[in-house]
């Protein structure tokens, strides 16, 4: 994913093309906000005590991706990729050993399976595994709920990057 597939959907498309277009644009921005940036960059915390870098929020879009569109949607039994019982946000707890390309791969995997899950599901279905109440979600909630995720994090991502090495802009 690089910034030359980033765009917006066209004005008149339909209903599932607006949800899929939006969410794949939000996906390229993040891509976009890590490009040409080293490990060490990636690493580097917005505003230390904060461990918030831009490493960890891809990290934990990997996991958002596995939640909502493999565990949920599909009813997939799953661990989490990073987190475990005794820090459940490790994704955010990033190391020197944690890399980009890494991070890069598990994400593009998980979006991969998120793309193929979605294309079984019409957008009124409903998913196979629960949320957190035991409630059951439509496909056109989960797409909601993650361009909602993205936009609000990419906000961030234009924080941090900014403070990295001055990049502003979309």
């Amino acid at each position: 994913m690089t910034t030359q597939e980033r765009s917006q959907p066209a004005i008149d498309a339909a209903e599932r093309q607006m949800l899929e277009g939006w969410l794949d644009y939000h996906r390229a921005t993040l891509a976009m906000k890590c490009e040409g940036l080293t490990d060490a960059q990636l690493r580097e915390a917005s505003v230390p005590p904060s461990e918030f870098t831009l490493l960890g929020l891809v990290r934990h879009l990997a996991e958002n991706e596995r939640g909502w569109f493999r565990e949920v949607l599909a009813g997939e039994e799953l661990p989490p990729v990073y987190g475990t019982d005794e820090d459940p946000d490790k994704e955010f707890h990033v190391t020197e050993a944690d890399t980009w390309e890494e991070a890069r791969t598990t994400w593009l995997a998980e979006i991969e399976a998120a793309r193929a899950n979605a294309a079984k599901v019409e957008l009124d279905g409903l998913s196979v595994g629960t949320g957190r109440r035991g409630e059951p979600f439509s496909l056109r909630w989960i797409y909601t709920h993650m361009i909602e995720e993205y936009a609000r994090h990419n906000g961030h991502a234009d924080l941090v990057r900014e403070r990295i090495d001055g990049a502003t802009g979309e």
